[in-house]
């Protein structure tokens, strides 16, 4: 499955969908799919997940047996929902996704 995250302010965003239920699950919101963010919620489901990324980027990675692999930190992975999130905070505007 692949969400999609949309919003006035920002070009589309698409993801894996297990790594998009993760994140809003970080932001406080359920995992349903579709659903959507007022503008006036944005400020506070970007600093859950926010601080979420930091708490995650605080503990050591986990490797599933293969050194030659490193894995895709979640931070790396929200950088373009963040980057999302903030302008549409800036332009007041709502975010949904499919």
């Amino acid at each position: 499955m692949l969400v999609t995250f949309t919003t006035k302010a920002y070009a589309d965003i698409t993801m894996f969908g297990d790594v998009a239920l993760a994140l809003l699950k970080m932001m406080g919101h359920s995992a349903t799919v579709p659903g959507a963010i007022l503008a006036a919620d944005i400020p506070r489901a970007l600093s859950q997940l926010n601080s979420a990324i930091n708490a995650e980027s605080a503990s050591p990675p986990v490797r599933n047996g293969n050194a030659k692999e490193s894995p895709v930190s979640m931070a790396h992975r929200a950088m373009p929902l963040i980057s999302l999130l903030t302008a549409a905070a800036k332009e007041n505007a709502n975010v949904m996704w499919k």
